[in-house]
């Protein structure tokens, strides 16, 4: 059973003066949290396609788009150039769903199937993928590295709960997903670095206006809300591997205390669970060489790609 529990500005009053790269900054959950950081004096890297109707001296915004990687390299980059090293990201942006996977969209000149869109996953999937990706890099690389510090994910309330819009359900999915992924390895390195996620159930962005919920009479949360959980993410230490649900301005943490004891009671049979069985697998693995092999598949990979790129 998840608890709820409250948030005051103390809890993450020890942002101040700590770097945050955050994207998806210029309206809804991104502006809110960009609002919250700097009312602790945390300095902010903003990067969106929109610039934020915001202007303060701990604010620092460049036009970002995280489908591009040399975007996303920018941005970073910009971040370590004006504060030095980078404390926490925030892997923010997102766009509402765009595929009907049960309409056919037909070539108007061949009649034949067209590929549905795939721009939410462009954005809501690789973008963040990217995002932390870089992020991780500039952590564990820069000057006091490894940098005690945390990447933050916007998943969302259908990152657990049926909700009939398939693709941008499917990105929150996986976004939890990562973060499942990401935590073991983290672990394992002993790297001070932390990962957790957000997922807001309705809340108040140019998407989903406070009147339209109450018209259909559905219970909302202002950004504000959203924004004080991603700072506290970020500040309390003790929190890693979190997912924080909030629903109507209330928080309940459920990842440890619902999500992941659930399966475990489910599969109460399964003598040994996914991750220890895959670390039992890994030793074994490395005593005949495999991973060795693959290491050497992801170079001559990485390679490839290089060689394209160049050929072009």
């Amino acid at each position: 059973m998840a608890t709820q529990f409250y948030i005051e500005e103390k809890d993450y009053a020890s942002l101040k003066d700590q770097v945050v790269v955050l994207t998806g900054g210029a309206s809804g959950i991104g502006l809110a949290t960009t609002k919250v950081l700097l009312s602790v004096g945390a300095k902010v890297v903003s990067g969106d396609i929109n610039e934020p109707p915001l202007q303060h001296s701990n604010l620092t915004f460049l036009t970002t788009d995280v489908t591009s990687w040399d975007s996303l390299l920018s941005l970073f980059d910009l971040a370590r150039s004006k504060h030095g090293d980078i404390h926490h990201i925030f892997a923010n942006a997102g766009i509402s769903g765009r595929a009907n996977y049960l309409e056919s969209l037909l070539s108007p000149t061949t009649g034949k199937l067209l590929e549905p869109p795939t721009l939410v996953y462009d954005i809501n999937l690789r973008g963040m993928l990217n995002t932390a990706y870089i992020g991780l890099h500039h952590l564990r690389t820069q000057s006091s590295s490894p940098t005690t510090g945390s990447l933050v994910l916007t998943a969302s309330g259908s990152s657990f709960l049926p909700f009939g819009v398939t693709d941008y359900t499917t990105t929150k999915h996986a976004v939890l997903g990562f973060q499942r992924g990401l935590l073991p390895n983290l672990i394992e390195q002993n790297l001070p670095i932390r990962v957790n996620a957000i997922g807001p159930s309705w809340t108040e962005t140019g998407l989903v206006p406070k009147e339209l919920c109450q018209a259909a009479g559905i219970e909302s949360q202002s950004a504000d809300v959203v924004g004080k959980q991603v700072a506290v993410l970020m500040a309390d230490g003790e929190r890693q591997g979190q997912f924080i649900y909030s629903a109507g301005g209330r928080n309940y943490e459920i990842e440890q205390s619902v999500l992941l004891p659930a399966a475990v009671s489910t599969t109460g049979g399964v003598e040994v669970q996914e991750q220890e069985a895959y670390e039992r697998l890994k030793k074994l693995a490395a005593n005949f060489g495999v991973d060795k092999a693959t290491k050497e598949r992801q170079v001559e990979v990485a390679k490839g790609k290089e060689e394209v790129v160049a050929a072009q």
